[in-house]
């Protein structure tokens, strides 16, 4: 067996709990063997192997997104090559490309195919976010020229679900929408491995445990795009957010950016002390606009807006969403890095 070792010495390790601070990474090939600090190393580097001084830099898990329109100014359903380059370039050794609501059902299809055939050469791309088509349609920045609003139809359904496959790593849904359920029983029959989550949505809690065995166990980029009950002025409402802060298993998506708008920073420690690290995964929700920031939000940097000025997801990669969460609540970098890679991994 031929072995082509490489060392990466003089890094600083992310660890599940904290950091290494003399660590030494070895590696065959692309397989971890051995890490350690430089004293427990000594005497275990193969003559030979290829040494690269990381000069005190972080070294950590690839990271996991899994909620990502695109960047770099590629739209994953058009240039999914040069979007997963993109990302790759930033850490990112696993992304799903993020197919929305706003395309109708040619261009979904389209974009099915593109992505599959794409996917046989970028190695990061890992699979399908699909965000929609079945969320509400009165949610997200695409309500207005959401095509989605009918009635939820086997024709259109099956040939989406049947073409993307097992490629499928979650369907975010509505579970208000009326015939909901046949689509869920559809995806989970062409694809058992598949996780539902609930998104652009404003079930009450009673209609999300009414799917029964499909129930979501992820919530889409949480305190966005959600509605909730209001039964008399005053009285809080609850909906989608409240329902996944309360239900253990459930793992929530958060949009951390820089300035706090998607969530504010006061909910973002909310959503940590309810949910933790372990049930938290960060998610740029990262698209492609060119459009001027509404004068309100000029200050923050890493946001996009439709034409129309309302939040249209962020200019963030994964790293910056770690460095934002770390601004924003208590957690160090090992914590972020839980959030950015093993929890959606």
């Amino acid at each position: 067996m031929n072995h082509e070792y490489t060392v990466i010495e003089n890094a600083q390790i992310v660890l599940e709990n904290g950091i290494l601070w003399d660590g030494i990474l070895l590696l065959d090939g692309d397989r971890i063997l051995q890490y350690g600090s430089v004293q427990e190393m000594e005497g275990q580097i193969p003559e030979g192997a290829e040494r690269i001084d990381a000069k005190g830099a972080y070294v950590g898990p690839g990271f996991v997104d899994i909620h990502v329109h695109g960047g770099g100014g590629h739209n994953f359903y058009e240039e999914p090559e040069a979007a997963a380059e993109f990302f790759l370039s930033h850490g990112e050794t696993t992304v799903l490309p993020t197919l929305s609501s706003k395309l109708p059902f040619e261009r979904f299809l389209d974009a099915i195919r593109l992505v599959k055939e794409a996917s046989k050469k970028a190695g990061n791309i890992r699979g399908f976010y699909m965000e929609g088509p079945y969320m509400n349609p009165d949610y997200g920045a695409n309500a207005p020229i959401d095509p989605w609003r009918g009635p939820i139809d086997p024709k259109m359904f099956k040939p989406l679900i049947e073409e993307a496959g097992d490629m499928v790593r979650v369907w975010s849904v509505a579970p208000e929408r009326a015939d909901i359920l046949p689509f869920l029983e559809y995806a989970r029959k062409v694809n058992p491995e598949v996780v539902f989550a609930v998104g652009h949505s404003e079930a009450t809690p009673m209609q999300i445990r009414s799917l029964g065995k499909y129930r979501p166990t992820l919530q889409t980029h949480s305190m966005n795009a959600t509605g909730r009950i209001n039964d008399m002025g005053g009285i809080r409402g609850y909906g989608p957010d409240e329902y996944c802060m309360k239900e253990l298993d459930m793992y929530a998506e958060l949009i951390s950016d820089s300035c706090g708008v998607h969530v504010h920073p006061e909910l973002q420690q909310l959503l940590l002390h309810n949910k933790g690290i372990h049930h938290t995964i960060l998610v740029t929700d990262a698209t492609v606009y060119n459009n001027k920031s509404p004068e309100k939000y000029a200050y923050a940097p890493d946001l996009n807006f439709t034409d129309r000025g309302s939040l249209a997801g962020s200019r963030m990669t994964m790293e910056q969403a770690c460095r934002n969460i770390m601004t924003h609540t208590s957690c160090g970098i090992a914590q972020a890095f839980l959030m950015a890679s093993r929890n959606p991994a």
